[in-house]
């Protein structure tokens, strides 16, 4: 019988799926084992089995909560390209209008409607709540709340006018505007909130240390192999770079504040 394949499960975004696609072979080849990467469904379901994962940093802080040990485990984040980040694994949320809207700022949103991915999405929606309280905004601000599913698709909503604005994941958002420049002379970024803690890869309770340790390695290693380099400019990751627990401590601190506000569902 053949070497079962380490499964890989991404919760991110479609828009980053050939890039952690890339990543998912890669690391399968440096360490001389099969690999298979699925889309996950429900992060209660993956977190007692997870092998390694591609998720936000908001449902890994919820899942790891009040545990020890850690169910799951931080090995390495992105650093993304741009002088934005400052050569640190943090990225933000972009706030997106229709360009001839007659927004200028997230202060202008008031009484509109607002799209979101999820609501377990740091950059679309933990941020978004976080800077709603810090505004004293926890009343009822926008006229409509939509779930959209996914950042693409807010993005194309805004673009049809369907809904005025939404926050949306930097990296998804350059990457979008790149691919589709229908889309860029269509849209404005009016605000920006963040930085985060980026999305981490994790490895689960399950697997060897030994393993774990050399994830980590490879990961932190591709940035200066060429044969990445390509795949991940193409993804805007400039490369990996160590990541802890302690690094989501500004996640916690957002959701510590929502809770202590009572303010958890965005309205």
């Amino acid at each position: 019988m053949g070497q079962r394949a380490l499964r890989f499960t991404t919760f991110l975004a479609p828009k980053l799926f050939p890039v952690y696609a890339f990543i998912t072979r890669y690391l399968g080849e440096k360490l001389g084992c099969p690999t298979e990467l699925v889309v996950g469904t429900s992060y209660e379901e993956w977190v007692d089995q997870a092998e390694v994962g591609f998720l936000c940093g908001l449902p890994y802080v919820e899942l790891t909560r009040g545990q020890k040990p850690l169910p799951i485990e931080p090995l390495a984040a992105p650093l993304l390209q741009g002088q934005r980040y400052g050569g640190r694994p943090v990225y933000f949320s972009d706030v997106i209008v229709r360009r001839d809207s007659p927004f200028r700022s997230f202060a202008d949103l008031r009484g509109r409607s607002w799209s979101y991915n999820e609501p377990r999405s740091q950059s679309g929606y933990g941020i978004t709540r976080c800077r709603l309280i810090e505004m004293g905004e926890t009343a009822g601000y926008f006229s409509a709340v939509v779930a959209a599913g996914w950042h693409e698709r807010s993005i194309r909503l805004v673009s049809a006018g369907a809904v005025d604005a939404s926050a949306i994941d930097s990296q998804v958002l350059a990457l979008v505007l790149r691919d589709h420049p229908e889309l860029a002379a269509r849209l404005r970024v009016i605000d920006s909130f963040g930085p985060s803690t980026v999305q981490p890869v994790v490895a689960g309770r399950r697997l060897a240390e030994s393993l774990k340790d050399d994830l980590r390695a490879v990961l932190v290693g591709m940035g200066e192999d060429p044969a990445a380099r390509e795949p991940l400019t193409r993804g805007l990751v400039e490369r990996f770079v160590p990541v802890t627990d302690q690094d989501y401590d500004d996640i916690r601190a957002m959701l510590a504040a929502a809770e202590a506000a009572d303010y958890l569902t965005i309205k």
